[in-house]
C-alpha cells in the first residue's frame, strides 16, 4: 500500500543538545506507525537519501535523516559538507550515537508514533547503524554494505574509523545485513567474520549477500546500482520492519 506523506526539512536536537538539520518524512493517513532513523552515506545528506526517507513514509513509516555533517558546514551543499567532514577524518562515533539518539527521541515524540524505532544505514552509515544498535535501545538495526565494522581503516585511508565489532555485546535488537558478493568494503570474508561473531554471541540476525552486486547496489544515481538486487533488498527491509516495528 502506498501512503500519502509529508516531507520537511526540520531542526532537531542532536548530540550534546546541538541543533542540527534533519529531513523528516511521515505518512499522513495512518493513526500509528513505527519509525526509522535513516543514516546517510559518506557523500552526505543528499537528494538520493532523502528519496529513501520518502520511500519509508510512503510505505507507512516515519523516517528521519539527521544531517551528520551539519556542524562542519551549515548551509553548504551535501558534497561540500561531506568533503569538509572527510578532511576531518569523518563523523566522530560518540557524536554519531548522540545524533541518532536525538533522532530517536524526535520520532518517538510524534503523536502518531507507536514508540518503536529502527535504524538503517548505507556504506559508512551501515557501520554507524550497527554502532548505534550496540549503544542505543533500538527495536531493529539494518546494515547496508557497512564497511569497517570488523577492521580499522588503513593508515592511508582518508577516514579514521575503528572496528566496532568489539561492541556487539550491546546489540539487543534484531539485525538485518544486506551485502554485495563483489564488494570489498566489506568483503565477503569480513561479512563472514561478523556473522561468526554474532552467532557466537547469540545475537538474532539475518544476512543476505547478493551475487553480481558490489558496493552501493541500492544507489539509483550510481553505476553500481543493481535493480534486481535492490528490489529484493527492499523486500527484505520491509519484511524485517513489519516484524520489528509492526
Amino acid at each position: 500500500m502506498t501512503h500519502n506523506l509529508r516531507a520537511d526539512t526540520i531542526t532537531l536536537k542532536g548530540d550534546g543538545g546541538d541543533e542540527i538539520e534533519g529531513y523528516l518524512a511521515v505518512p499522513t493517513d495512518v493513526e500509528h506507525h513505527g519509525s526509522i532513523v535513516v543514516i546517510h552515506h559518506l557523500p552526505g545528506y543528499d537528494e538520493a537519501t532523502k528519496e529513501i526517507a520518502r520511500r519509508f513514509a510512503a510505505t507507512g513509516y516515519a523516517a528521519l535523516m539527521p544531517n551528520l555533517h551539519h556542524r562542519e558546514a551549515p548551509g553548504a551543499s551535501s558534497d561540500d559538507a561531506a568533503a569538509t567532514a572527510r578532511a576531518l577524518g569523518g563523523v566522530p562515533d560518540d557524536r554519531l550515537v548522540g545524533d541518532v539518539a536525538g533522532a530517536m527521541a524526535h520520532l518517538k515524540a510524534l503523536p502518531t508514533s507507536n514508540g518503536k524505532v529502527a535504524s538503517i544505514g548505507y556504506c559508512s552509515g551501515g557501520r554507524q547503524s550497527f554502532l548505534a544498535g550496540c549503544r542505543l535501545p533500538l527495536d531493529g538495526v539494518i546494515v547496508c554494505y557497512g564497511g569497517f565494522i570488523t577492521i580499522d581503516t588503513p593508515p592511508e585511508f582518508p577516514l579514521n574509523f575503528t572496528a566496532v565489532i568489539s561492541e556487539l555485546d550491546g546489540l539487543a535488537a534484531p539485525l538485518l545485513g544486506l551485502f554485495g558478493a563483489d564488494d570489498q568494503n566489506p568483503s565477503p570474508e569480513q561479512v563472514e567474520t561478523l556473522a561468526d561473531a554474532l552467532t557466537k554471541a547469540g545475537k538474532e540476525f539475518t544476512f543476505r549477500t547478493f551475487d553480481g552486486a558490489g558496493h552501493a547496489f541500492f544507489a539509483t544515481d550510481r553505476p553500481s546500482y543493481r535493480p534486481e538486487s535492490a528490489t529484493e533488498g527492499w523486500r527484505d527491509v520491509f519484511t524485517f520492519l513489519a516484524r520489528t516495528l509492526g
